[in-house]
């Protein structure tokens, strides 16, 4: 948008372009200066309509961390850049699925908000204060659902992010001095700092609803790979052992990517293999509800817009 704008005033005014024609020095200028007006009011319209058209229009993005009504109850998001993502621009830029869920709720019922960060693991996420924020916003009805584990497998000390959680769901840890941070940490398995999400939460009379990650774009023998074997597979073993809500999103798009295939997929992502563009994350932000509507019990049910009653468990 703003390389056409800068164009368009490049055209209009720069009197040494070669575009401009010299009117003052050809005859007949009255009918050539109206000439060049049309072309002007034509060329400026194709820029407007084109800027337009590169730009998406997605009214229901949240611009801030508080809710819209603080007398509703509220769903809480919170996760790492693939769930919000600070570099959508455009179609083809890089977004999380926490941005388009909002559509599939009725916000006269339910407000949501986005809480999830880039670069955050479920440790930084608790360590650098974030949740404590969210924590001290819950009130008893509300939801915070979460999804974490892309960025757990980092280095656990290192100078850069230091980020990193031990593997698992048990309740090893371990004793360093944070590089990153000069303190003295006890860094935590990635299952129990899942688990301090859902007592948290749970302390203050909230649901909690935990998410696989979403699948990154990695094929083997023409299938997606999921990650039963490490941080969906954990993240399944806590809801199970602390009877939270559970939404696969590593298989349920792992799934939908499979049917798709290698060429169909390749647009959906803004990155080599893990960040998705703004189709990708749309069909992310919908497999969150068809995750919830395969539970038994869907906790956000009776908050449903009418386009979210419309989604279908696989059906696409």
């Amino acid at each position: 948008m703003d390389s056409v704008v800068v164009f368009c005033r490049r055209f209009l005014h720069n009197e040494n372009s070669m575009l401009r024609p010299r009117i003052s020095d050809t005859p007949h200028s009255s009918l050539l200066r109206l000439r060049f007006a049309l072309c002007v009011v034509v060329f400026v319209g194709v820029c407007i309509s084109f800027a337009i058209a590169q730009t998406p229009s997605e009214s229901h993005l949240p611009i801030d961390r508080q809710p819209a009504n603080p007398k509703l109850p509220t769903l809480y998001i919170i996760g790492d850049s693939t769930v919000r993502n600070g570099q959508g621009d455009g179609a083809d830029g890089q977004w999380g699925w926490g941005d388009f869920v909002a559509i599939y709720f009725d916000s006269a019922k339910l407000n949501v908000v986005n809480w999830a960060l880039g670069g955050r693991s479920s440790r930084t996420f608790i360590t650098q204060g974030h949740w404590q924020k969210v924590a001290n916003s819950l009130k008893p009805g509300d939801f915070v659902m979460m999804q974490f584990g892309h960025n757990d497998s980092s280095a656990i000390n290192d100078d850069s992010r230091a980020r990193g959680t031990l593997p698992g769901i048990g309740e090893e840890t371990e004793q360093i001095h944070n590089l990153l941070t000069k303190q003295h940490e006890t860094v935590h398995t990635f299952g129990w700092y899942l688990r301090k999400y859902v007592s948290d939460t749970r302390a203050k009379g909230a649901t909690p609803i935990i998410c696989s990650l979403v699948p990154r774009k990695i094929w083997k023998d023409g299938k997606i790979v999921r990650n039963t074997d490490t941080y969906a597979g954990w993240a399944q073993q806590v809801a199970t052992t602390q009877a939270a809500a559970f939404v696969d999103l590593n298989d349920i798009i792992a799934t939908r990517y499979d049917e798709l295939g290698e060429y169909a997929v390749e647009p959906l992502f803004a990155d080599p293999h893990t960040h998705t563009s703004l189709a990708g994350a749309k069909i992310s932000a919908k497999a969150v509800i068809m995750g919830l509507k395969s539970l038994k019990y869907d906790p956000l049910g009776k908050y449903l817009s009418h386009q979210g009653k419309t989604v279908r468990p696989g059906s696409w």
